[in-house]
């Protein structure tokens, strides 16, 4: 049986790297679209079911129903804001080393 080429385990151990860098990024992105998805259609439910409750003054010429669309756009921004500042600081920079790392392997002559 042929020895296994130089450097499999660290291959292996970076293969796993990827794999969990992967898993993380959609546990992230599930979280944040469950959260925006539950909002939305929250606030949906309350347009369907709560309209004496929406059409309440918070002051003049703002109602409850109005603010709380206005709040469900900014969580929006604010839910994507968290994800891009999440992958620009953490995946992205994981992702690059594991790049690195391939490249030097590969020019290492270790494949």
């Amino acid at each position: 049986m042929a020895n296994p080429p130089i450097g499999s385990t660290a291959g292996a151990a970076q293969d796993e790297r990827l794999r969990a860098l992967a898993a993380q990024r959609l546990r992230i992105a599930i979280t944040l679209t469950v959260t925006m998805v539950v909002l939305y259609f929250g606030f949906i439910l309350l347009i369907a079911y709560g309209r004496p409750l929406l059409a309440t003054l918070v002051t003049p010429g703002l109602t409850l129903g109005i603010l709380l669309g206005a709040l469900v756009i900014v969580v929006s921004w604010l839910l994507t804001y968290i994800y891009e500042r999440w992958a620009n600081t953490h995946y992205d920079a994981a992702l690059r080393q594991l790049q690195d790392e391939t490249s030097a392997r590969r020019a290492g002559g270790v494949r």
